[in-house]
């Protein structure tokens, strides 16, 4: 496979998932208004500074941003290159060009979602329309992901888009746990007897913007609470969303490519960290250094497999 094909292919599967990340994380705050009691304040802004896209955010303080300017700014603005808008933009761009290594009906589905989403987006700060949108773009993705498994040779093209899958999917859970944090209810940190009642209905969000919410019942009897989410969702082996299966099966995928000594020992190490964390510990101090931590070893994952397989190698000097 050639080189520009197989980092065509890798990114449309990142910016693919994304996209439904992208959708799923604004629906952490979404689900939150909706089960919070009228009067506790969600902080809109921590969801700029949880998808790193602050440097991006030219509207004044983050921290102050309210719901409808965070939504468009998160949805639809194109100066903010992981918008919604652009991210389905790109995973087109992408699929347009290698649509001949891809399923015809992977394209098309890919195309229509893109103009579906430009077309509704206008209308997507109104929180109806929002969570009809969003719902559109992750059942969408999910059925993309579906279309591949059944219809496309298991072949090294098929394995770069879910190498680009996972990776983007444990960064992004990594983000959306992060989300959790009290920082959603910022008008409450430091008042933990405040704080503590509300503590189930975030946690349950965040199970919910996954789908995991089931799944994580099935192996915690106990209540919804944070140290149980956080190991659930960070290492849990069998759960396609948590960050252990997705480094896992990243780790598989990369076994079968050549060269790939230097990608599998920074896989190894991102998989070690999170295997040996002691989350009752990050939690009373340290989760958010921790998982800040966590995703600059993913992003190294990244620039190895760039180095590898994508970027033009450097010519060697002859020493004099």
């Amino acid at each position: 496979m050639l080189s520009r094909v197989a980092e065509r292919i890798y990114w449309m599967g990142r910016y693919m998932e994304r996209s439904e990340n992208m959708a799923r994380l604004v629906n952490v705050n979404s689900h939150l208004l909706m089960d919070l009691p009228k009067g506790i304040r969600v902080g809109w802004g921590s969801l700029i500074h949880i998808s790193g896209t602050g440097k991006y955010f030219n509207r004044g303080d983050t921290d102050q941003a309210d719901e409808r300017t965070v939504v468009r700014f998160m949805l639809s603005d194109r100066d903010n290159p992981s918008s919604l808008l652009n991210t389905l933009s790109w995973a087109r761009e992408n699929a347009r060009i290698t649509r001949e290594i891809i399923p015809m009906e992977g394209w098309e589905l890919i195309n229509n979602l893109y103009l579906e989403v430009k077309d509704n987006l206008s209308k997507s700060v109104a929180r109806r329309e929002r969570n009809r949108t969003l719902h559109t773009v992750i059942t969408s993705i999910q059925q993309f992901t579906g279309l591949l498994a059944g219809c496309m040779s298991h072949n090294s093209a098929y394995d770069f888009i879910r190498i680009g899958r996972n990776l983007e999917r444990a960064d992004m859970t990594t983000r959306i746990v992060d989300a959790g944090s009290a920082n959603l209810l910022p008008h409450l940190l430091g008042e933990e007897d405040v704080l503590e009642p509300y503590d189930n209905i975030l946690w349950m969000s965040v199970l919910r913007s996954l789908s995991a919410y089931q799944m994580y019942r099935q192996h915690v009897q106990d209540r919804v609470n944070a140290e149980d989410v956080v190991t659930f969702l960070l290492q849990d082996a069998l759960f396609p969303r948590a960050v252990s299966h997705s480094l896992g099966e990243l780790e598989s995928f990369l076994k079968k490519l050549p060269n790939s000594d230097e990608a599998l020992r920074a896989v190894t190490g991102v998989r070690r960290r999170v295997r040996t964390a002691n989350i009752p510990e990050l939690l009373q101090n340290g989760l958010q250094e921790y998982i800040d931590h966590l995703q600059l070893e993913i992003a190294d994952v990244h620039r190895q497999i760039a180095g590898t397989w994508f970027l033009p190698v450097t010519p060697l000097v002859e020493s004099e």
